[in-house]
């Protein structure tokens, strides 16, 4: 947590098998639904599967009156919501401090 902005820091695979993982970082179970940065700088891979779990955290974020961005972004996860747009909805920033900052 910074200032009140919870920071998910997915790694490694996120694919269909791997999806509950990044969901219950960025939503916790029992835990007040704040703004999330989600920091992908250590992911490796991403699915469609783990696209479908960003925009519907983000869905329940914005709800909430908060907001989800996506931080360092390696190649992986860029190439997956290009051709969807899917950035125009979350927003996407080239590092951790950025994403904060945003």
């Amino acid at each position: 947590m910074v200032d009140g902005i919870r920071i998910a820091t997915p790694c490694g695979e996120i694919d269909h098998d791997g999806r509950d993982i990044p969901r219950e970082a960025l939503l916790p179970t029992g835990e007040p639904v704040l703004p999330v940065v989600a920091d992908t700088s250590g992911v490796t891979f991403m699915d469609s599967s783990a696209l479908d779990v960003l925009l519907r955290a983000s869905r329940q974020i914005s709800r909430a009156q908060g907001r989800l961005r996506i931080a360092a972004p390696t190649p992986s996860v860029r190439r997956v919501p290009a051709p969807t747009g899917a950035y125009t909805v979350i927003g996407c920033h080239p590092t951790l401090a950025d994403a904060l900052n945003a």
